[in-house]
């Protein structure tokens, strides 16, 4: 039995790899490459770090002056070490993701072996365009998104990891928000205090840097690329790619938020499903969310199968199904036949596909009903275990 599961995953890995070379979709580290080279140029050659340009492109380095100090130790490392410990890092962060989010499922159903199930789900990761992008391009969401689902782990100095992320990149700052309309207010303050600490630490490090950033920069989306592209699917692509003017995203996302902060106001949610959700809205409301962002996507898709599990059984395969079914789309690539045209309404329902996705999550983890847990001793997914006294923990 044990041979049959080694070779189960195995032929999954196979399948994968042929997938993998086959889908031309490799980004060859190409963002590890816009991080590498800019702290180089920066420490090294003395340069501006926000006028570098990555091989000729019109790429250059868009995170705050903090998130460059983080990456400073790339600047000594050779382009085979920085992408080993790219490799290292996000493959680190997805094994903490199943053990928060996937392993309490596993043990709530007391499956013995969770070893092939995480090697499976691993391997599920590699297929998923989001975190796929994630580790061909060498970025840092994965790092940001473990960072942010750390706070749910640790009741001390929770807040730090949300401080962190959004001093590495802005879009985490949304979570500071989720905690004040969930009325944390201990949490958002440290998460304020740290992302604050940490860009002053940055201005005295580097003040030529965090001027040019925080006064011009920051401001230049021009930068990053444009809002039209199908690689951005966000509610300002979706109305970008219709040519609509800008008041109409301003619009929707007043509309987004304005649900959301009801929703965690007259709910009142767990913090797994308040996280959960409050990711999904950062990647619409976002002027760019590009496919790799998608990855906070993924405590949401995690909940919706722990629902799906629970559920009597006819729910538990219908939603394992419509789960499955998303899971494809979203590994298939699909918005990118759409990358020569993508404007106007034949493009429509094709070119925004993971937004419509984004949306759907945003629904069923907001409108559903959960399923009540009965008589489990496993924490929920997400959550650090509280055992109490005496109780062996599971």
């Amino acid at each position: 039995m044990k041979a049959g599961r080694i070779a189960l995953v195995i032929g999954a890995a196979i399948a994968v790899a042929v997938f993998l070379v086959t889908i031309p979709t490799f980004r060859h580290f190409f963002d590890l490459g816009v991080y590498r080279g800019a702290v180089r140029y920066w420490l090294f050659d003395g340069g501006d770090l926000y006028q570098y340009r990555y091989q000729g492109t019109e790429y250059g380095f868009t995170y705050p002056p903090f998130a460059a100090l983080t990456m400073s130790p790339l600047a000594l490392t050779s382009w085979p070490v920085a992408v080993a410990a790219s490799l290292v890092l996000n493959s680190a962060a997805v094994i903490l993701l199943l053990r928060w989010y996937f392993v309490p499922i596993l043990r709530r159903y007391r499956v013995l072996d969770i070893w092939t199930p995480c090697a499976l789900m691993f391997l599920g990761f590699l297929l998923f365009e989001p975190s796929r992008d994630t580790f061909s391009y060498g970025q840092v969401n994965l790092l940001l998104l473990v960072l942010v689902c750390s706070d749910l782990r640790n009741k001390r100095f929770a807040g730090v990891g949300i401080g962190l992320a959004a001093a590495i990149k802005l879009t985490p700052a949304v979570f500071i928000g989720y905690l004040i309309l969930a009325r944390r207010y201990r949490e958002a303050a440290t998460a304020t205090i740290t992302a604050a600490i940490a860009t002053v630490l940055a201005m005295l490090v580097a003040p030529d840097a965090s001027r040019e950033f925080w006064t011009d920069a920051v401001w230049d989306t021009n930068r990053v690329g444009h809002f039209y592209q199908v690689s951005n699917q966000s509610l300002r692509g979706v109305l970008a790619r219709l040519d609509a003017p800008g008041m109409w995203w301003l619009v929707a996302v007043v509309l987004v938020v304005a649900y959301w902060s009801w929703w965690v106001r007259t709910r009142r949610p767990d913090l797994t499903t308040g996280f959960a959700v409050t990711g999904v809205v950062a990647c619409l409301i976002s002027p760019i969310s590009w496919v790799h962002h998608l990855v906070w996507l993924i405590p949401g898709v995690f909940l919706l199968l722990d629902r799906a599990v629970r559920a009597p059984t006819m729910e538990r395969r219908r939603g394992l199904a419509v789960l499955f079914a998303g899971f494809a789309v979203m590994s298939s690539s699909i918005v990118w036949l759409w990358w020569a045209q993508p404007h106007g309404w034949a493009a429509f329902p094709g070119s925004n596909t993971y937004v419509w996705l984004s949306i759907a999550i945003l629904l069923a983890l907001t409108v559903t009903s959960e399923p009540a847990l009965t008589g489990s001793r496993v924490p929920p997914i997400g959550l650090r275990s509280e055992t109490a006294p005496g109780q062996k923990a599971v």
